[in-house]
């Protein structure tokens, strides 16, 4: 069953028909092709499953904002300050509108409505700019709602952001998982997102040591990580921005003593998060507290 469902949605990704299967028919066939696992949607007990649940049933108007890369800075700013903000060069809605001589040598451009569509320059002499204009405008094209039915980025207006590039220094990306405004672990990541160089780790929320389980699809990070000094600060951030959720992952950046918030995540890795051992993935579900009455 695994391997028809696999080659139905392929079939459907190459003919650009995959808008025609309903959210809760693409789940239950996709979910399998992922996990080998059927999907339980009527009494979800695992993280995963109830990350599903929550795409289909959880849908609240400002989600959509929250998840605009643009949008998300002015909800973020209401919250808990402008100085956590990435400060922002331009917004755009083609790559045509940007002019380049206006911005500094070093900035990262990518879409408000996607995720990997990004161009980390850090010398404008050196930006490959042909292959530049081909990413940012392949990922204007791709509503990324469909990659995995993650709601709140259907109807997110595709632009392009440019932002201050932050650090030399590899950044690390502190990534609080948040079950109704309570942090409860913390991933960990170093390393440019979606390489095959990236290291990261699951950690108990006071950085004393790793968590009890892992990720199977990334390389374990090797080292120990130093508690930075305003790691408690980052926390109470979190909480702040995950308070009324039902879950919430809150990502930081913390560059030299300051704090700049990254992204709201409503699905981490749309709800196909590899754990192991297997029984963590009850456990973390046990956290997730899904409503009785669905939101939609």
């Amino acid at each position: 069953m695994y391997l028809l469902y696999k080659i139905i949605i392929k079939v459907m990704r190459i003919t650009h028909t995959l808008f025609l299967l309903k959210d809760e028919t693409f789940l239950k066939m996709y979910y399998p092709i992922l996990t080998k696992k059927k999907l339980n949607l009527d009494n979800p007990q695992t993280f995963n499953e109830k990350i599903q649940w929550l795409k289909l049933h959880d849908r609240k108007p400002e989600y959509t904002k929250m998840v605009d890369k643009y949008e998300a800075k002015k909800y973020v700013a209401d919250l808990i300050g402008e100085e956590y903000i990435i400060p922002t060069l331009g917004v755009y809605d083609k790559f045509e509108d940007i002019n380049f001589d206006k911005l500094p040598n070093q900035f990262v451009i990518k879409c408000t409505h996607d995720s990997g569509g990004v161009v980390i320059c850090k010398d404008k002499k050196k930006l490959n700019m042909k292959q530049t204009k081909k990413k940012i405008n392949k990922s204007l094209k791709k509503n990324y709602f469909y990659n995995g039915r993650e709601w709140p980025y259907k109807n997110v207006k595709p632009r392009i952001i440019i932002e201050k590039f932050l650090s030399e220094k590899e950044l690390i990306d502190y990534k609080f998982f948040c079950f109704n405004g309570k942090a409860k672990y913390i991933f960990i990541a170093k390393g440019k997102a979606h390489s095959t160089q990236r290291e990261a780790g699951f950690y108990e929320i006071d950085l004393t040591k790793k968590a009890p389980f892992k990720r199977t699809d990334i390389k374990e990070i090797g080292q120990t990580i130093r508690k930075p000094k305003n790691y408690d600060r980052m926390i109470q951030l979190a909480e702040i921005l995950s308070k009324g959720h039902i879950f919430l992952r809150v990502d930081f950046y913390n560059i030299e003593g300051k704090i700049y918030c990254g992204e709201l995540t409503f699905y981490p890795n749309s709800g196909f998060l590899p754990i192991v051992p297997e029984k963590y993935n009850k456990k973390l579900g046990e956290m997730l507290e899904i409503p009785k009455e669905k939101n939609k």
